[in-house]
């Protein structure tokens, strides 16, 4: 991989997780925290982790319309968040990873791309269970990374009477655009490997 020119790459990242104490007094569950800043934006991602169902906020600092914190109920919990200006616009998006309690830790994506230094916009992601081609063998354990300029979701592929804890395929790699669609940014399929 040929080295990013350091003008491409100037942001800093700082993270943090939360603990703290519930209405009880008793220690709450973990939290997520982490703070995001790229191109002259700063977002302060934070979601709590008490059960299946857990609440993501993203604060945004910078934008000159958009002021007051997103919040959004998530199905899982926060492994992990990534800023990128995948489509090279001036202006970043907000990648945030979240996985689905259970034994197949089902991955979904909640993100965000900066209007203009205006405002924030969801970004969409089809899911993988839509496609009949691209859910042959999928059970979950998903990871995602964004890797030189595309959104990579990859996962492992299980064969028939595979058991959830023992996939016995190959891995299958999904790489993402970003992409304006009709009515916000969609993530669209650009390539799909098995290895």
């Amino acid at each position: 991989m040929a080295p990013m020119p350091q003008h491409a790459r100037n942001f800093t990242l700082a993270l943090a997780l939360a603990a703290g104490l519930g209405a009880s007094g008793a220690q709450a569950a973990p939290g997520f925290q982490k703070r995001l800043e790229l191109q002259g934006f700063a977002f302060d991602v934070s979601a709590t982790a008490e059960g299946s169902i857990n609440t993501l906020t993203v604060t945004p600092h910078g934008l000159s319309q958009q002021k007051t914190p997103v919040t959004s109920e998530i199905d899982g919990t926060v492994t992990g968040a990534e800023i990128d200006d995948l489509d090279a616009n001036g202006f970043p998006e907000v990648y945030i990873y979240v996985t689905s309690a259970g034994s197949g830790g089902y991955g979904s994506l909640a993100a965000w791309a900066v209007n203009k230094g205006r405002s924030m916009t969801p970004i969409f992601l089809p899911p993988v269970a839509d496609s009949p081609t691209l859910s042959k063998g999928y059970m979950g354990h998903d990871e995602f990374a964004v890797v030189e300029g595309t959104l990579v979701q990859r996962f492992p592929l299980y064969r028939e009477g595979d058991a959830n804890a023992r996939p016995t395929g190959k891995t299958r790699q999904l790489q993402y655009k970003l992409k304006a669609g009709e009515a916000g940014w969609v993530l669209r399929l650009e390539r799909s490997v098995e290895y």
